[in-house]
This record gives C-alpha cells, structure tokens and sequence, in this order.
C-alpha cells in the first residue's frame, strides 16, 4: 500500500507514523512545508519506499495523488492557542484544506482517507464522552476539526473508505517533540527549572490521554481494517483508564522524576 500523509515530516505524529509504517511495509509519500526545518528528515532520508513532496496542502494538485492507495491527513495548526491567533489561517488549514484534499482523493481513486481530529470537539461535557456524545466546539481549532469532519465522512462509498479519528490529549517523546501538551511540559519544566513542576489553575481540571505510539497504531490500525468496520466511522482514540485530572497527572510524573508541584494562574 502506498499511504500519503500530510505533516508526516515535520508534525509530533506525523514523524513517529512515517517510520512505522515503512517499517512494516508501506511506502510512504509525504507531503509537509517543512515549516520546523528539515533536520526532522534524518530518520527516514534514504529510505527506499519513502519520498517527500514539499508543499502546503492548501494549495497542493491532485497530481501529488497519483500512485496512492490511502491518504492520512495531520497537517494542522496543533491546538487552541495557536488556533486563536489567525482564526481564518485555522479555517483555512485544517478545515478548508483537509476537507479539498479528501474531495480530491475521492474523485482520482485513492481508496482510503483518514482525518486526524480531536477531543476537543466535545468542548466541556460531564462524564466521559464517547463517539455518540453531541460535541460542543469552544474554540477555532475544535470547531475547524469538526467543520472538516461533517466535510469528509459523507464523501464514504464503497469505492472510498472514510475514518475520523479524535485523538485524546497525546503524551510521550517524538522527533519533532511538543512541549504545549500538558504531561510534556511538566517533564520539560522539571528538567529545565530545577524539578519544578507547574501545575495550572486548581489542578482539577480533568484531560483524556494517550502516547502518541498507541495514536500511531491506531492509524495503523484504521488502514488496515476492513473497509466495513471503520468507513464513515468516527473512533475516540484514547482510554477510559488514562483520564486523569492535573494534580494527578503531576503527581505522577513527580514520582517518576521527583521535584516538586507549584500552582500558578489561580487567581
């Protein structure tokens, strides 16, 4: 199979699923601005089955889609602040973009799209949230995930198989690692201030989470799968067990690190 991911390069998933797709076999093209720079590249130049395109997905022809068999589409602004700074750029890139290039996939052929999406298009909710809960988008970056969502599964046929994906709030190390995701900056901030680990508001606030290899395998997991069981599906990628509240969630990497727990921004 050949597998189109956008972000691929130069994303926090993307870098990690380029690898272990070639690893067990896929070939694997990938389309990326390259926005961080290329020395993200290292662990995958020279890889036989693997070739990059750069380009902005906003812009890029179907042409690129020739030869692939399935696109896994990850470009996106990554999270709410960045989101709020140029709500339009937003739009534009993760709901504007993703929503062409699965239109454009499903006109030239590719037989399988999976969008990358996220949690927080449940917005606040009380209890746990599963795929049939309402979502309630509170912010740009949530309600462009969702825009694209309603954009992309009713493009499902049985020539095209369509999956979204909400992924929880994704932890672990990566080539191009994050440090805005809560249990990454807690470590980042005990390593770098001395142990300290911040802690913000009250600490109750309550997140889902995930490592980002087990994001990685779900998407393994959804191109592989028949066609039946994931198209015009949307799965939470996440577990019940791995929700947390922040206090907690600093109480643990305390005691992996040690160091100790400050609150700030409570007011």
């Amino acid at each position: 199979m050949r597998v189109l991911i956008t972000g691929g390069c130069g994303g926090y998933i993307g870098t990690l699923l380029t690898p272990y797709l070639i690893r067990k076999g896929y070939s694997v093209k990938c389309v990326d601005r390259l926005f961080f720079g290329d020395d993200v590249l290292k662990h995958v130049v020279g890889e036989r089955n693997f070739e990059l395109i750069k380009a902005d997905t906003r812009s890029i022809s179907k042409d690129v889609l020739n030869g692939v068999d399935a696109v896994v589409d990850l470009a996106a602004l990554s999270n709410d602040p960045a989101g709020e700074l140029n709500p339009q750029w937003t739009l534009d890139i993760n709901y504007r973009a993703r929503a062409r290039l699965a239109k454009l996939a499903s006109e030239v052929g590719v037989s399988r799209y999976v969008l990358a999406s996220s949690c927080s298009v449940y917005g606040r909710q009380s209890g746990v949230a599963d795929e049939n809960t309402e979502p309630n988008p509170l912010t740009t970056y949530a309600k462009a995930n969702l825009l694209a969502e309603k954009d992309v599964l009713p493009l499902a046929s049985s020539r095209f198989t369509v999956t979204a994906l909400r992924f929880a709030t994704v932890y672990g190390p990566s080539v191009r690692m994050r440090f805005d995701l809560v249990i990454n900056a807690m470590t980042l901030s005990a390593f770098t201030e001395g142990g300290v680990i911040y802690v913000e508001g009250d600490g109750m606030q309550e997140r889902p989470l995930v490592h980002v290899m087990d994001v990685v395998r779900a998407i393994g997991t959804v191109l592989e799968a028949p066609s039946d069981k994931v198209n015009g599906m949307v799965f939470n990628v996440g577990s019940d067990e791995q929700n947390f509240r922040v206090i907690e969630m600093a109480r643990i990497v305390q005691s992996i690190v040690g160091g100790e727990i400050r609150f700030r921004g409570c007011g």
